[in-house]
């Protein structure tokens, strides 16, 4: 049995309640209106294990826009759809020094994106997903990723018009920055895709099956790319705070702007967290809180 299947809903009823009230510290993201009035209070996580075990606490039912988390599966579906050597032509695997969202940093490095986990590299990959116009590319890929992982993502069309309505300058001078260096051909696409893939929506249900894309080993080309996802997860998934997430928790992990966390524990399982109040670093106070605590109960760090 993984040891993640051991967790007790007793336990997990505890930390959730205590996750809820750390999370009251958390603050809003301002920039996108619909993502404002998100309510607070809500919290949601569901745990699927290797055994076919799952777990669940809280609004199941609720529906959250994946934002930054839908980062490394755009990574995953583009190294199974054209390798390696493609994809890591126009991003890096090296951390960030700098928050997810620096020119400052895109500018150091000439450039040429440092990971494929801050906004620079994934939209550096955005412009390579197949298809002649946004909709199309971000529809090859989340028909993949329902494929793949019996997930039922969709665009949530109202989150994307939110987006819209507040245009993220700082976005677009990273995508022309990049044009400028020859790491993406055409800013508009782009970011037109880039913006349309992070509004990929589903519950906490969804994203954990997504989560078990990077756990089961069913599909050898899934598998082999699935390691390297997941170590780029490990050591930027969480922006700055990804080297402390690492000592403290020691699970691949990935954050969304919309308050979704997943945590991969290879060879058992996934942990989706929904959690909307996030700290200074843009993650999700609650989520992240709960996943410390799972992961230090079951020791379920890859560095045991």
């Amino acid at each position: 049995m993984p040891a993640i299947s051991r967790l007790q809903p007793e336990q997990l009823e505890i930390w959730t309640a205590q996750a809820i009230n750390r999370s009251l510290s958390g603050q809003m993201p301002a920039y996108i209106p619909l993502l404002v009035q998100a309510d607070r209070q809500k919290f949601a996580v569901q745990i699927r294990a290797i055994d076919g075990g799952f777990l669940g606490l809280g609004n199941a039912d609720q529906i959250f826009p994946l934002m930054s988390v839908v980062k490394p599966f755009v990574l995953l579906y583009l190294l199974c759809e054209l390798g390696e050597i493609a994809v890591f032509e126009k991003v890096g695997w090296e951390p960030s020094e700098l928050p997810f969202n620096s020119l400052t940093q895109l500018q150091i490095d000439q450039g040429q994106p440092r990971n494929p986990m801050i906004n620079s590299g994934a939209i550096a990959l955005a412009s390579l997903i197949p298809g002649e116009n946004a909709v199309i590319r971000c529809q090859n890929l989340f028909h993949w990723l329902n494929q793949q992982a019996e997930s039922e993502l969709f665009v949530d069309e109202l989150m994307l018009d939110s987006v819209k309505a507040n245009p993220n300058q700082n976005n677009g001078n990273l995508a022309l920055e990049m044009v400028k260096s020859g790491v993406i051909q055409d800013a508009e696409i782009a970011l037109a895709t880039y913006n349309r893939v992070c509004c990929l929506s589903g519950t906490v249900e969804d994203l954990a099956k997504l989560g078990m894309l990077l756990v089961n080993r069913g599909d050898r080309t899934i598998s082999e790319h699935g390691r390297t996802v997941k170590a780029l997860m490990a050591t930027c998934g969480l922006y700055e705070a990804s080297g402390r997430f690492a000592v403290r928790v020691g699970l691949p992990t990935k954050s969304g702007v919309s308050g979704a966390v997943l945590s991969v524990i290879p060879g058992q399982g996934a942990i989706a967290c929904y959690s909307p109040p996030l700290d200074k670093e843009g993650n999700s106070v609650g989520g992240l809180f709960l996943l410390e605590q799972i992961a230090k109960s079951l020791r379920l760090s890859v560095f045991e």
